[in-house]
């Protein structure tokens, strides 16, 4: 199978060497017998470099670019762990992505005003991915944030025009946080790929995730 990996930044960034290593392990045990292309995130460096640019007048794309070179250092980072089986310079596109002759291929952000699912979405239709897999900061998504809203409840299957619906109500903006942005939902629902969103600091979701008997949300094609 082709398995496109959307790897938030809050998962790898700050991890110690050894960590990063129990991830790089489970993405070469993964890539014994499938393709495997990851996105990263930009986690909470992100966030504070956003944070730093707007609070001195930066405009929102200006922010957008700090955030994609956030993504690339975190991918780096993942790069570094994996060692001789992933291409060491990152790919700048989609079609660069997709003719990498590795096994596992990792990347960052691509342009402003999308978020690292939207590029993984969009990398999973230019592949043709057979799945999906955001591992993300919390365990699926929810009727509400559930940080802000104790009962908010997880939902465990959904379809995609219904994951549609509940991005919608994200907040677009630099830095912004939400398990799926509207952008990356409507490309989950015009590919049909199936989807499934995990809590990523549980290294064996990213097996269960692709293969079956996760406990996040497994969003399928109607």
């Amino acid at each position: 199978m082709k398995l496109v990996y959307s790897l938030g930044g809050s998962i790898l960034a700050g991890k110690d060497p050894q960590s990063l290593q129990i991830y790089a392990k489970a993405l070469n045990e993964l890539a014994e017998t499938h393709r495997i292309f990851v996105v990263v995130g930009g986690g909470r460096i992100a966030r504070e470099y956003i944070e730093k640019a707007r609070a001195l007048g930066a405009s929102e794309i200006f922010c957008d670019q700090i955030g994609i070179g956030a993504t690339r250092l975190n991918a780096l980072l993942l790069v570094a762990a994996l060692g001789e089986a992933a291409p060491q310079d990152i790919p700048a596109s989609y079609s660069e992505a997709a003719q990498s002759p590795y096994r596992i291929v990792v990347m960052g952000g691509l342009a402003p005003g999308q978020t690292t699912d939207a590029v993984s979405a969009l990398l999973a239709e230019r592949v043709g991915a057979d799945r999906l897999i955001i591992a993300t900061s919390v365990d699926g998504i929810y009727t509400a944030d559930p940080e802000k809203d104790p009962s908010a409840q997880k939902l465990k299957t959904m379809t995609p025009h219904a994951l549609v619906r509940l991005a919608m109500e994200t907040e677009m903006k630099a830095g912004s946080r939400s398990p799926i942005d509207p952008l990356a939902a409507k490309i989950i629902e015009r590919s049909g790929i199936p989807t499934a969103v995990v809590l990523g600091s549980k290294i064996e979701n990213l097996r269960l995730g692709a293969l079956g008997g996760h406990s996040g949300t497994e969003i399928r094609p109607e």
